[in-house]
This record gives structure tokens, sequence and C-alpha cells, in this order.
């Protein structure tokens, strides 16, 4: 272990390759499971990169999002909302159990299942769209983007027209770069989020918004954040796993050609889909509420301690040869939507999408394949999602 310790590790790690962990990262998890590192701010932090590890941690109480004092606390980046500790210490626990009680109801499985043929009908048209304008074409453009942010808009009430504006606010609150880009960001959206509760109130409709406004004790300022927050989470990170997705399969070109054989398939490669990114330096912040011990490494209380869930997905022990694609492997022991208390709200429904999209891709286009050398393709790095910013295919 006293390897990995020796050395501040500096964050982030070099990627060549969107769906493989980063070389360093790899060389880091075969010393240990725990490492010191050093965010991309300057920040001291521990990085945890073992799949054990990782799962049993999100769901530990004695990490939090919270800090006692979050102006001195170690941070990611600059991006004012995820950037740092969020919350109230004290309060944290409680706060958060409440949250996940008023909009549980609103993401149920079964809740969702009703929202599937829209979300058939709305990739239906997007791919019609595609096969009308021809090839090459940029797919992330053409369904990445729009279709995530059409399903959201239409579950939380938001008018699909606003999309250029709230995607701007939402890629400034994001932007780890530049601190008052993110708080700047980050207050257009608490506005607009205000404005659309304000409008709600007087004309409910049948709408997440309208009816969060609708429940007892649940205020303007509550409701306008908690619609923000599902705004920005319900469309960035599944705009970014259809891409990638999409990417891995094309690069896989046998793999492909199995779901367009076998469209059973598509529930299993989703999965897979979601485990194989190779994401990694970074994962789920928390905050060490007291002084805890992990693989023989003290944490002390305070200190910022980074849940690599990219690096857990690429688990050797858990997934054997963890850089290759497989979407008839067993992938569902991934780590993409947390674990535990947690796990993310909106899981049943990114499944969804990227079922859909998938389906639809590979039954309507099945020759489909990349138009340019896969290393041609950028990502955002200046956001904390990432993702591809453009994916040209034909066909």
């Amino acid at each position: 272990m006293e390897v990995a310790m020796s050395a501040t590790v500096q964050l982030p790690f070099e990627q060549v390759d969107p769906l493989r962990v980063a070389p360093r990262l790899r060389e880091l998890q075969s010393q240990g499971p725990v490492h010191r590192v050093r965010t991309a701010v300057g920040d001291e932090a521990w990085l945890v990169t073992g799949h054990a590890q990782v799962r049993r941690l999100l769901d530990d109480d004695r990490l939090g999002r919270a800090h006692p004092a979050p102006e001195t606390a170690a941070r990611t980046g600059e991006s004012a909302l995820f950037g740092g500790p969020l919350g109230n210490f004290a309060t944290e626990k409680s706060d958060h159990a409440r949250m996940r009680s008023l909009l549980q109801p609103h993401f149920s499985p079964k809740h969702l299942r009703a929202l599937r043929p829209r979300v058939e009908a709305l990739t239906a048209l997007l791919l019609d769209e595609l096969a009308e304008h021809g090839h090459p074409a940029d797919l992330q453009a053409a369904v990445a983007v729009p279709l995530p942010i059409l399903v959201i808009c239409e579950l939380l009430g938001v008018p699909y027209e606003d999309r250029d504006q709230f995607r701007a606010w939402t890629a400034d609150a994001a932007n780890v770069r530049d601190r008052a880009r993110s708080e700047q960001g980050l207050g257009e959206l608490f506005a607009y989020g205000q404005k659309l509760v304000a409008r709600k109130r007087t004309e409910p409709a049948d709408d997440v918004i309208s009816r969060l406004c609708a429940t007892e004790g649940v205020s303007d300022v509550e409701a306008a954040g908690m619609s923000m927050a599902l705004l920005f989470a319900g469309h960035e990170t599944t705009v970014v796993q259809i891409g990638l997705g999409a990417l891995a399969l094309l690069t896989n070109p046998e793999q492909w050609q199995s779901l367009v054989n076998d469209p059973a398939l598509v529930p299993n490669a989703v999965e897979e889909m979601l485990r194989a990114p190779g994401k990694g330096g970074g994962g789920i912040p928390r905050y060490a509420r007291t002084d805890l011990e992990i693989d023989g490494v003290i944490i002390r209380a305070g200190e910022l301690v980074l849940l690599d869930n990219g690096a857990a997905n690429h688990d050797p022990a858990v997934f054997a040869d963890p850089d290759r694609m497989d979407i008839t492997r067993s992938a569902a022991a991934h780590l993409t939507f947390g674990h535990g208390a947690r796990y993310c709200i909106g899981a049943p429904l990114a499944r969804i999408e990227l079922q859909v999209v998938f389906s639809q891709l590979a039954a309507r286009f099945p020759t489909l394949r990349l138009a340019v050398d896969v290393e041609e393709l950028t990502m955002r790095r200046d956001v904390l999602t990432g993702g591809l910013t453009a994916l040209p295919v034909q066909w």
C-alpha cells in the first residue's frame, strides 16, 4: 500500500480513449483501492478505485456531501454546484430523505413505464429526421442531445422551446474551470425555475413541477431548486450516455451486428453501455463526517473522498477483461447510477431512453458505422459530465 501513498497523484488523468480507463488509473488500481491525489484545482483528496470499496462507501453514513466548514473544504473543480460541498452539515441526512420522498413518486418505475410509448414516438420522429437528412450525420446532435431534453421537458413541464437557454445555463453551471461563470449559470437557472414555478402556481398542468407546487409544505424556492436539479440531471447525463454507448458499439462492429441480429439483447447491452465508458479519475465526491478507515488507510474527518465509480466499473475482480465491450456479459453490478440511499432517482428513465434509442437505431439503421476515425473524435473537457462533442456516422 505504501507505493500508492508515497506520491500524490495529479488529476485529471490523461485519457487517450474514452472507452478505456486511463493508463495511469489502471496502474494505480493494480496497486490498491485507495490513493492520495490532488484535484484539478490543487486540493488534496483520496481516490477510491476498487468496486467493493466504492460500492460499500456509496452507502456509508460516515461520508456525505456537506462539510462543517464549506469555505475551507477541498474542492474537485470550480463548478459552484458540484466543485465543493453541498447542503447543511447538521441536517444533511434528513434534508436528503425529504427531497427523495418528494421526488420518488414521480420517478417510480411504474410511473415511468407509462412514459415509454411517448419516448418511443419521440425517438421515431428524431430517426425520421435523421433518415431524411441523409448521411454523413452527427448522431450526437441528431439524437443524443435532443431526445433526453424532449423527454425531461415533457415530464417536468418545461417548454421545449427554452432548451437553448437552459442548455447554456446548465453547461455554465457545470463548468469546472470558471467559478464566476458557474455561479452565473446557476443563478440564471434558478431564476428560470422560479419563473416556471410562479406560472405553474396559476396554470397547473399534468407535470412534475405542477405536482411539486401542489404538495403541501413545498415552498416556491424548494420547488424551483428541485425542478432545476431534475432538469440538469435528467438530461445532461443521458445525452452523454447515448453518445458514448453508440461509440462503444460502433467501434466494436461485431457487437453492433449482434444487437442488430438479436434485438432481445438490448436491455443487457444497455447495462454494458452504462458500464463500459472509461470514465475515471474523479467519480462521486464525498466528505468524511468522522475519522474512518478504508482498507487500512486512515481518512480524517472533513477530508475529500472521491468514489471513482468509473474505475470501479472497470475493476477486473468484478468484470473480466473490463476494457472489452461485451453486450452479452452480466454488467448489472455496475455503479454508474451509484448505490444505496443516494442511488440515482432517474435511473429507470435513463434505462427506458437508452433501450428505446438502441432498439430503434438497430432496427432502422442496421449498417450504421462511424464516418470518421475514432482518433478524430473529441470530448467536452470543460464541463463536469464530459461526453462527446460530435459523433459523425454513416449507413
